[in-house]
């Protein structure tokens, strides 16, 4: 609020109409988006999770988000190369549909090579669709010409809003931000990478941004495409929902629960249950964010929870990919760091994976950033998973981060520290 009282007082013909523009998040437009709807094929009872002692558990489901479910293979990718060949895998081995929602798509020398398996999956009758974000993927928006292929052999491409129809009924601040990978409705990637040679590709020396990215299997997945079935229709009108006849038996052994956020969802559910997973934590918070703009509400969590003798790490890039937010984070970095919660500044490759790991119960990964744009303006989903394999797993990655990082926070001179607080009080528009 004091953002925007502060623009409109100070440039009220830049910021008056911004407002109208992206100033509201949570609305009943015209041509709004629906909200996710989960309850149009239930999953069978016998994979809803009973177990209810996880302390995200009740307030997700007191939210409307959908239960936990059993059953499930989930697999955790930290390498890009990996990434990279499991996509063209799923690629390759899909029947009958694959759908792919992603913020970013860039053509190169990754993408190329993903567009044509694309391609050849069209051509052999597989249905497949294609979904990215406006801002994300603006300069495809304009030239599209290389989807021409994809589109004669029957794929579809499609932006989640339509910057040619008026911007007040588009919320182009908005952001579809999700990335979600499905294949014959069975099997999901997702996570925080993009479909670009930034984030995926052969190992080729190419230096990317460190992600990560999951593979998933299992009753979960059903929500995953309720998810993109819901965007997609928001983007090309297309309500009808096509559920393929398959067989669904399910021997996985993890505890999955997906969970959307953004306008799309009532309430702010993921923003709570990571406020409440802070609040309840006993033994540790680990948290793993490219970018750290929180609002004070988790700020205040964290220096709870470490008062309380909770060990919480916080690792994040020494350097980002965006400079203004890198200025307005180091305010928040200081201030958790002067009371010794253990703040750590990866220093290789730009490092952009979103996790969280909770005591010895589970942990979070998704395409969340601990940030106000993410938290409370972008479509996005991540997945809460409960099970010690995933645990070991996601604690060994961050060990390895830990190992590149520095924990020496540099004290700010006048000058930038007098920058710092001017442009603080912009972060909740950030």
């Amino acid at each position: 609020m004091m953002a925007w009282m502060t623009s409109i007082i100070f440039i009220p013909f830049i910021a008056v109409p911004f407002y109208f523009l992206i100033g509201i998040r949570k609305r009943e437009p015209k041509h709004k988006k629906e909200y996710v709807a989960f309850n149009k094929e239930p999953i069978h009872e016998k994979y809803i999770s009973k177990d209810n002692n996880h302390i995200v558990f009740n307030i997700l489901e007191k939210n409307g988000i959908p239960p936990a479910t059993k059953n499930n293979i989930f697999e955790l990718i930290t390498s890009s190369s990996e990434a990279y060949h499991k996509m063209l895998e799923e690629i390759n081995q899909a029947k009958y549909s694959i759908e792919l929602c992603t913020y970013i798509f860039v053509f190169d020398k990754t993408t190329k090579v993903i567009v044509e398996a694309l391609v050849k999956k069209a051509q052999e009758g597989v249905k497949v669709r294609l979904l990215l974000d406006l801002v994300g993927s603006l300069g495809l928006y304009w030239n599209q010409k290389g989807f021409k292929s994809l589109r004669d052999a029957g794929g579809e491409v499609a932006f989640f809003t339509d910057l040619l129809k008026k911007p007040y009924f588009n919320y182009i601040s908005l952001r579809n931000h999700r990335k979600i990978y499905i294949f014959d409705q069975q099997r999901v990637l997702s996570g925080g990478m993009n479909l670009s040679d930034e984030y995926m590709g052969e190992d080729d020396g190419t230096k990317r941004y460190k992600g990560l990215l999951y593979y998933l299997q299992g009753p979960s997945v059903d929500y995953f495409y309720h998810i993109f079935h819901s965007d997609w229709n928001y983007a090309v009108k297309e309500e009808k929902i096509n559920y393929l006849a398959q067989s669904k038996e399910y021997k996985g052994k993890d505890i999955v629960q997906v969970v959307p956020s953004g306008p799309d969802i009532s309430t702010d559910a993921l923003y709570e249950s990571l406020l409440n997973a802070i609040y309840s934590a006993k033994t540790r918070i680990w948290i793993v964010t490219p970018y750290f703009v929180p609002d004070e509400n988790l700020i205040q969590a964290l220096v709870i929870a470490h008062r309380k003798g909770v060990d919480v790490k916080l690792i994040t890039p020494k350097d980002s990919d965006h400079v203004f937010v890198d200025i307005v984070r180091m305010s928040y970095i200081r201030e958790l760091h002067s009371i010794g919660v253990d703040v750590l500044l990866y220093k290789d490759e730009i490092l952009h994976a979103k996790a969280m790991l909770i005591d010895d119960i589970g942990g979070m990964v998704g395409s969340v950033n601990l940030d106000n744009r993410s938290l409370f303006f972008n479509y996005e989903v991540v997945t809460f998973v409960y099970s010690s394999q995933f645990i070991k797993s996601m604690e060994s990655w961050m060990n390895d981060l830990m190992l590149n990082s520095s924990r020496q926070i540099e004290k700010p001179s006048k000058l930038r520290e007098a920058m710092e607080n001017i442009l603080k009080v912009f972060a909740p528009i950030l």
